[in-house]
């Protein structure tokens, strides 16, 4: 079951770049995000992440680091079908300076290449059958710095891209984020811009591979073709409460702001869409977290052509153990997500 659902998803994979250039969900691996804990809180971290995932979600709190981090962390997606990974190292360099390094891959291994499953003399042969993989990876180098203006941090990341299909296509990407927070009173605010001077990709497709089986299908050979991902932003807010000398809790309420036209969210227009997500974590002195999130909101038509908003809830825990953090976090919780269960698990270690 699971290798025919393999074949469905590469077929998708590979339809969605013979066309011409897109700008729209370009490296849209990206937008999963990064860290068992973020995902738990519906990805409402922008304000508070201090941790080596704030390479992704916001580099200017980079230098709110009291030790250097390690951070791996795996996920399944489409019941095993796709796996995406992480591993980030963050440290401070002096009192006012940050630099992290971070590695994201989601890939389906394994799928059966069956384009030379008959020989030249119309005969079967399993053993002519071979593996691949289509996997997306991301390299973020990242630099933060603290106080650059009237108490406002700011940071930032370059991000290399490399997407492959196997020996069939490849792709090279480049692009920057930047970000900045700052601290007033009890609140934090923060905000990023992603692929700040847009991400440009370019796709190299090697029509030695599968030029054959298109001119047999009747299919039109693809071209190589660059992709542009436009600039967004993600805003957030957030404050820590002390409930008592055991417990406190944290809050933060995101926005996130795409302009590659209308999408399906809480709010579209032609040119913008702006989704909110809202994450809540209650901490029991530092030993334990109990996570909760709400986001992905989604405007869909059902059968009988009514309409009606989705919605995503996520859960999560977290252990801490002297200088090893442990995350855990379920998403696509219930019936209000047509997708399938994700367990996602990080691992964080700290340097003393």
């Amino acid at each position: 079951m699971h290798y025919n659902l393999k074949y469905l998803f590469f077929f998708f994979v590979l339809l969605s770049f013979t066309g011409v250039s897109q700008i729209k969900y370009s490296n849209e691996f990206l937008q999963i995000g990064a860290g068992a804990r973020s995902l738990s809180l519906s990805k409402s971290v922008v304000a508070s992440s201090t941790n080596s995932s704030s390479i992704y979600w916001n580099p200017s709190s980079l230098v709110d680091l009291t030790q250097t981090e390690i951070e791996l962390m795996h996920a399944s997606y489409f019941a095993g079908i796709a796996n995406f990974d992480q591993f980030s190292y963050a440290k401070k360099v002096n009192e006012t300076d940050a630099v992290g390094f971070m590695m994201l891959r989601f890939g389906v291994d394994d799928i059966m290449n069956t384009a030379n499953l008959i020989d030249n003399e119309g005969n079967v042969d399993y053993n002519r059958i071979e593996l691949f993989s289509a996997a997306d990876y991301a390299f973020f180098f990242a630099y933060a710095k603290k106080d650059v203006w009237n108490g406002v941090d700011a940071g930032g990341n370059v991000k290399i891209i490399y997407r492959q299909i196997g020996h069939f296509a490849k792709s090279w990407g480049f692009g920057f984020d930047l970000s900045a927070q700052k601290q007033i009173g009890k609140w934090k605010v923060a905000v990023i811009s992603r692929d700040v001077t847009s991400t440009f990709n370019s796709w190299i497709f090697n029509m030695e591979k599968f030029e054959e089986v298109y001119l047999q299908t009747g299919n039109e050979l693809p071209d190589n073709s660059s992709e542009i991902t436009l600039p967004s932003f993600q805003t957030g807010i957030a404050r820590i409460f002390t409930i008592n000398k055991n417990f406190s809790a944290h809050s933060e309420l995101d926005l996130d702001i795409h302009f590659d036209g209308e999408r399906s969210t809480l709010y579209s227009a032609n040119t913008t869409s702006i989704n909110p997500h809202f994450g809540t974590e209650i901490r029991y002195r530092d030993i334990i977290d109990f996570r909760f999130g709400v986001g992905d909101f989604s405007r869909e038509t059902n059968f009988i052509n009514k309409k009606y908003v989705s919605v995503q809830p996520n859960v999560g825990i977290g252990f801490h153990f002297d200088n090893i953090r442990i995350d855990y976090a379920l998403t696509n919780l219930g019936d209000q997500s047509s997708g399938l269960y994700s367990n996602l698990f990080s691992l964080r270690y700290s340097l003393k």
